[in-house]
């Protein structure tokens, strides 16, 4: 069964001075929230960048996909906290995500620390969020929490 979400942005302008809004029209989460080219360059305390909310889906991904392949090898799973901080710089092919850091947390009752690690790294290659971003460098820290 295939599930589509909806998500939609509008711009005014151009890139240096123009700005638009985004909505999360599947789940109306939020809509016309802000965006601009210069919160990608400098960042912004009330305006969102592409790169924000690619790491907000990617976090998510990877903690629910975790939970599953933890639940299923028999874990309980108490906590997940996953951060992703993505790296966007002008190259010389042009601008450009470089990288994708995941920063996790976990509170995992019965796991070996080489146990977590290991479904930590699996995770970290099979989330659907990752496979979709497989060519960015992605690159995982993962700290089992007791």
């Amino acid at each position: 069964m295939a599930n589509v979400s909806t998500a939609s942005a509008q711009w005014q302008g151009d890139l240096e001075n123009g700005s638009g809004t985004i909505s999360l029209d599947s789940s109306q989460v939020f809509t016309d929230t802000p965006y601009n080219f210069e919160a990608r360059a400098e960042h912004s305390a009330s305006i969102t960048t592409p790169e924000e909310l690619l790491g907000a889906a990617h976090a998510a991904c990877f903690s629910m996909a975790f939970s599953l392949l933890l639940s299923e090898k028999g874990y309980k799973v108490n906590n997940i906290y996953t951060q992703a901080d993505v790296t966007f710089a002008v190259t010389a092919d042009g601008p450009a995500i470089t990288k994708i850091h995941l920063k996790n947390q976990s509170k995992i009752a019965g796991i070996s620390d080489d146990e977590f690690q290991k479904l930590a790294k699996e995770i970290e290659a099979t989330c659907p969020v990752s496979k979709a971003l497989a060519s960015v460098p992605i690159e995982l820290d993962a700290e089992l929490v007791l």
